[in-house]
């Protein structure tokens, strides 16, 4: 057997693995295990999985969530929640003929103090006129404003990534003009409490 074979083996056999956990406001769930020299060399590194993957639901295949590691308790590395984004051709599939898409980024800071940066879309059913468009607009920063004020970052982003804020968007949004799919297509934690700014993940 060549030497390079054998210095590819035992570099793995060196590493330890690790189970990491999803955070509790997602139910703890095993996302898998990873290698690492050690635990000061994992925390901080950021993992993804889809919400499928957290709630074993077909339908949520489409949502890409991100994790990184903040803690290490023996082999288990606990982690939270960095952010969440559409995949591409799921955003893609939304586009229509003659009708109106409106985006909405906005940064946001919880009733706890996270600070959070959110994309809201919404996709219309047919063309809407510009007046439309800005009440739709102010719909969707009014409401995601208020109700980080009102939630705890564990709480804001369940109802974030678990589409409560979308539906709640929708349900006032849909008066104005006629909708066809609304959703918070992208988070990112952007500053812990206390703290100026955090790690971008990759958009």
């Amino acid at each position: 057997m060549s030497t390079s074979k054998k210095r590819v083996r035992d570099k793995w056999r060196s590493k330890d693995w690790y189970t990491i956990l999803a955070p509790p406001y997602f139910g703890g769930t095993d996302l898998g295990s990873v290698p690492s020299d050690g635990a000061d060399r994992l925390v901080g590194r950021v993992v993804d999985a889809t919400l499928y993957d957290l709630t074993n639901d077909f339908a949520h295949q489409y949502l890409k969530m991100f994790f990184q590691v903040s803690e290490i308790e023996g082999k288990t590395a606990r982690t939270i929640f960095k952010g969440h984004e559409y995949s591409r051709d799921y955003l893609r599939s939304l586009v229509r003929r003659r009708t109106t898409r409106i985006d909405v980024i906005l940064t946001v800071t919880t009733k706890d103090d996270h600070k959070v940066r959110i994309a809201v879309c919404a996709f219309t059913l047919t063309r809407i006129r510009t007046t439309q468009e800005h009440a739709v607009r102010a719909l969707m920063k009014r409401i995601v404003d208020e109700k980080a004020k009102t939630l705890t970052f564990d709480q804001f982003i369940q109802e974030v990534v678990l589409g409560k804020i979308a539906s709640d968007v929708y349900n006032e949004a849909k008066k104005v003009a006629p909708l066809r799919h609304v959703g918070i297509r992208k988070s990112k934690l952007i500053a812990l409490p206390g703290q100026l700014a955090q790690p971008t993940i990759a958009a």
